[in-house]
């Protein structure tokens, strides 16, 4: 193969998004094949658009074509898991856009599944092409900061207005969407956070549920979390403040890191602070410390660089920038948060699966989204992406 043939199940505004620059010849590895979607008006919309561009109206009609080689799923976030494990039982390979599904157990099902088979499985984790974060993430874990003692990151610049949320019967919905600020905005900075610090051990989290709008699930969030080696950290998150803020902190033995308007600041001390700790006598004192302005080069690639770096994998066994596996990390922190603050107590990581799924189902129950719809979660309706 030259070549990859994808085919796009979910044509909605992300799956549009993809075939876009696909037909603008940015990933030149790859070929836009084949368009899904359950929808007839999105159809007739990418035959309009993309006449040459083969359709279908179900996944399993796509699957069993054989004019692909591979599927981008780019769906409500229910269906991620169950298509990629189709897609991947037809000999696909998969990409699948983020989230990687709604709870641990069932991305934990996806995983087992694409790891028992011989095909590359990705993730659109877009974030993890951006020059500063890659920088970032090579400084922590080649020692440069040393130990970490603590991580904040700030990112509340997530605004959206009613009208959004208004915009689709799904959204915002337990039933429809699975979550809110944490499932839908903030899995690239989950998954950034664990990236580059790892995965802590336990949280507690305290959550707004329609704090700011009119919707179901959480849309102000702050969470603490204690990692392995007893540092800890704080997240906060919210989709109803303006202006926001993007300020990340990271805290080490060396000094501190800020990233801050694409910008990165190490603060360096001389000797490590547990070192001066250990041999100052002077009393009052500290490390002196450099001001470093990191240099950053490299260009975000952004969601095409990610579909490149599958599709090379693909043809050339080359590794994956962001492996489909990964995917149930930051997943593990937005879950047990949610579970911290639904019980309004701690959450260990990894999160307590059973426990979760019951709860959740609870508020799926409940949702509005089913009342409307009459399903049980939007995996139900079969018309929604």
């Amino acid at each position: 193969m030259e070549k990859v043939r994808l085919g796009i199940v979910g044509m909605g505004n992300m799956g549009s998004g993809h075939a876009t620059y696909l037909t603008a010849g940015v990933v030149p590895n790859v070929e836009f094949a084949a368009a899904c979607d359950t929808d007839p008006e999105k159809l007739e919309r990418v035959k309009e658009r993309w006449p040459d561009v083969p359709v279908f109206d179900t996944p399993e009609a796509l699957f069993e074509s054989g004019i692909v080689d591979g599927v981008l799923i780019a769906t409500p976030h229910y269906f991620h898991p169950p298509l990629a494990i189709q897609a991947l039982g037809k000999g696909l390979h998969v990409l699948v856009e983020k989230p990687a599904g709604v709870y641990t157990k069932q991305v934990r099902e996806m995983n087992e599944v694409a790891a028992k088979s011989d095909k590359v499985f990705g993730l659109m984790f877009n974030q993890r092409t951006n020059p500063v974060y890659q920088k970032l993430r090579d400084l922590v874990k080649s020692g440069e900061l040393g130990e970490i003692k603590r991580t904040n990151w700030i990112i509340t610049n997530w605004y959206r207005s009613q009208s959004y949320y208004d915009s689709g019967g799904w959204r915002a919905t337990w039933a429809g969407e699975g979550g809110g600020v944490l499932l839908n905005q903030d899995p690239h900075q989950l998954d950034l956070w664990q990236w580059i610090c790892g995965v802590p051990t336990r949280v507690r989290a305290f959550a707004g549920f329609g704090k700011f709008h009119d919707i179901e699930v959480e849309d102000d969030v702050t969470a603490y979390v204690e990692y392995e080696n007893g540092a800890t950290g704080v997240f906060v998150t919210c989709t109803g403040e303006a202006p926001g803020t993007n300020r990340f902190e990271i805290s080490g033995d060396r000094g501190k890191i800020v990233l801050e308007d694409n910008q990165l600041i190490f603060w360096r001390n001389r000797v490590s602070e547990r070192q001066f700790n250990k041999e100052y006598k002077g009393g009052f004192g500290q490390p002196e410390v450099w001001k470093c302005e990191i240099p950053v080069r490299g260009k975000e690639t952004q969601h095409p660089g990610i579909t490149e770096n599958w599709a090379t994998a693909i043809l050339k066994g080359t590794p994956l920038l962001a492996p489909g596996q990964e995917g149930i990390n930051g997943l593990q922190i937005s879950n047990a948060m949610h579970l911290s603050a639904w019980t309004d107590d701690w959450a260990d990581i990894p999160v307590d699966e059973e426990k979760y799924y019951k709860l959740l189902q609870e508020r799926v129950a409940t949702s509005t989204f089913k009342k409307k719809s009459g399903a049980s979660t939007v995996l139900d309706t079969g018309s929604t992406y």
